[in-house]
């Protein structure tokens, strides 16, 4: 039975170790993370009537987006067993979801979003509804999205090779200077105010 449900769970290939795979890796992140940040600024325009929810990195990217769907495709293949592969789709975004909550909470405490009110939290930073609807986005992202956009990767890989460094440059800098203005705005609601005497 399980070694069943573990047929297909392997890396898909150590194609990733390569140039070429880290190039592929970079453009999968980009694309998912600014996907993520269509996605949550629509559902806040949805519900808030606000299209443009705070977000921890200057430009429009939610990289708990970009992460996990590139752990999916890279683990998940043709041979991947149904339910294992529903696991897969449960548990990665969650974890993900609930480590980057619980890292972003912990260094710069503060919530960016908060499940609290929620049934079946953890934290705030997960909750079973939400997961739910992971697993149905990942699936569609597994089974339709990302061979759609694997194959619009491989018309413009001749392109990509030459920018792609830059992009993986952009998104750290655009970190180390988000990450500078969280911890200033931190040190700052910290600081104790000195009364007028």
């Amino acid at each position: 039975m399980l070694m069943s449900l573990l047929q297909g769970f392997t890396v898909q290939n150590f194609e990733i170790l390569t140039i070429e795979g880290a190039a592929a890796i970079v453009f999968y992140f980009t694309v998912y993370s600014f996907f993520g940040w269509l996605l949550e600024n629509s559902y806040s325009f949805f519900t808030k009537r606000e299209f443009f929810k705070e977000n921890f990195l200057y430009g429009p990217f939610k990289p708990m987006y970009g992460f996990a769907p590139v752990l999916l495709v890279y683990l998940i293949s043709p041979e991947t067993n149904g339910l294992m592969m529903i696991l897969l789709c449960f548990f990665i975004p969650t974890l993900v979801e609930y480590v980057s909550g619980a890292m972003l909470q912990k260094f710069f405490h503060k919530q960016w979003w908060d499940y609290s009110g929620t049934p079946m939290q953890l934290h705030g930073h997960i909750c079973l509804p939400f997961s739910i609807c992971w697993v149905f986005l990942s699936l569609a992202v597994v089974k339709w999205i990302h061979p759609a956009i694997a194959s619009m990767y491989g018309v413009i890989e001749p392109y990509w090779a030459w920018v792609w460094s830059a992009a993986g440059l952009y998104f750290l800098a655009d970190l180390v200077l988000a990450v500078r203005r969280h911890s200033l705005q931190n040190f700052l609601s910290d600081e104790p105010t000195n009364p007028i005497q």
